[in-house]
């Protein structure tokens, strides 16, 4: 497993942080623009996956405010960073409740198998959202039998029938 050293950084920008080129090179050069991020600030500890972006020659990760919250980072603060390979199937943890909905129906399972992997993400973080198990089984359920019926748009799949 591909896995950087632990280094320092700060925001470079209201929700992205810029990864020294060597270490952003491990995981290039080896094929993976997805790692999972593991972030400590004063005791408090997060980990996310994310996507290595070249913007303006810099690479960079999102950190979102809801992450930056959780660890109580402000713009000025200096916090430790270190990388992992990415071994996830979908490149974010999958919700018990979504995967078991999908592994007890073939049919929706294999339409969800068609979408894009980032269409995949999108509808994966939607369920992950929710927060309580039985509303994130409601909705997965709902999402499912919606991807059967053709409805694509994320904003109908988890909207029952009228």
């Amino acid at each position: 497993m591909i896995v950087s050293p632990v280094f320092v950084i700060a925001l470079s920008s209201m929700h992205s942080v810029q990864i020294p080129e060597e270490i952003a090179f491990i995981f290039i050069k080896q094929g993976y623009r997805r790692v999972k991020v593991k972030a400590s600030f004063e005791g408090k500890s997060i980990e996310y996956y994310a996507a290595l972006q070249k913007v303006k020659g810099n690479f960079i990760l999102m950190l979102n405010k809801p992450n930056q919250k959780k660890l109580g980072i402000f713009s000025n603060d200096y916090f430790q960073i270190q990388l992992f390979e990415d071994t996830s199937k979908y490149g974010v943890d999958m919700p018990e409740e979504l995967e078991a909905v999908l592994d007890s129906d073939p049919d929706a399972y294999e339409v969800f198998e068609s979408l894009t992997l980032g269409k995949k993400r999108g509808l994966i973080y939607a369920v992950a959202a929710y927060k309580t198990s039985q509303t994130r089984i409601d909705k997965s359920l709902l999402m499912a039998d919606n991807l059967k019926r053709e409805i694509r748009n994320p904003k109908e799949l988890f909207k029952p029938l009228r």
